[in-house]
């Protein structure tokens, strides 16, 4: 019973297995909350009936116009975040990265608030809240980093005669580019699963958000479970591409 122990390093068919146990669990549940007159959850045809529905009435259309507003959202949150980690270890420029942080508390629907009185165009709209959406997260993680950079490497630095700003190049931005990337992984997952929310702020712009919440509207349970399957493929795909890219860039980072 290795599979119990704590620390057990399993080998490749083992994981496997327990992941095919694991789908088969999850099927079989589904099965069972699907039986009835009441069932809880819409039977497996009828979800599939759903992405037959989907792709009919044109589904690519709304993930590309998910992922565009999803990645251009991303890249400018990922700019703006660098610069206000990057730019932290200037003792006047600090105070405003750690307010940046500070304003992750605020919720969702209070950051669409404030951008509406901003901003007049709808699509704007959406791309700006989750701009900064992420933006706080992403650099509440960057700062997080920086912290945890060992002394050592700024001492070692200063030995070998770096200047500040060299050491800022060196230690900070080339020597933990590869964590940046793990931290813009980890927080696109909380950017993606809010797409349901922000899509639904404009409805000609279309999306998977949008969908859900027209077919929820509609009561059609089995396309809204095959939309919500649609979406966790969707952002489990950006997670692996993203570790692919750091693990193939940077052999031998900690990660």
């Amino acid at each position: 019973m290795k599979i119990l122990r704590p620390f057990e390093v399993l080998t490749g068919s083992a994981k496997t297995l327990i992941m095919l146990a694991s789908i088969g669990i999850l099927l079989g549940i589904w099965g069972l909350c699907s039986m009835g007159d009441t069932h809880l959850f819409p039977t497996i045809p009828q979800v599939l009936a759903g992405f037959s529905d989907l792709w009919k009435d044109g589904l690519t259309v709304h993930v590309f116009s998910s992922l565009g507003l999803f990645l251009r959202a991303t890249f400018i949150s990922i700019i703006i975040s660098l610069i206000f980690c990057y730019m932290s270890p200037i003792s006047l420029l600090k105070p405003i990265a750690t307010v940046v942080s500070k304003l992750r508390y605020l919720p969702l629907t209070g950051i669409a608030f404030y951008i509406s009185i901003l901003i007049n165009d709808a699509r704007s709209v959406q791309v700006w809240i989750l701009v900064v959406f992420m933006t706080t997260f992403l650099t509440t993680s960057l700062l997080q980093m920086l912290t945890d950079i060992p002394m050592e490497e700024f001492d070692h630095a200063r030995t070998l005669g770096c200047s500040r700003w060299e050491i800022l190049w060196e230690v900070v931005i080339k020597g933990r580019f590869d964590y940046v990337i793990e931290m813009v992984r980890q927080n696109l997952a909380m950017v993606w699963v809010s797409l349901v929310t922000v899509e639904s702020i404009l409805a000609a712009a279309g999306g998977l958000g949008f969908l859900i919440k027209n077919n929820d509207r509609l009561g059609d349970n089995g396309k809204v479970i095959a939309l919500q399957i649609v979406i966790i493929f969707i952002g489990i795909s950006i997670d692996w591409v993203l570790t692919k890219i750091r693990k193939l860039i940077f052999r031998y980072s900690n990660f």
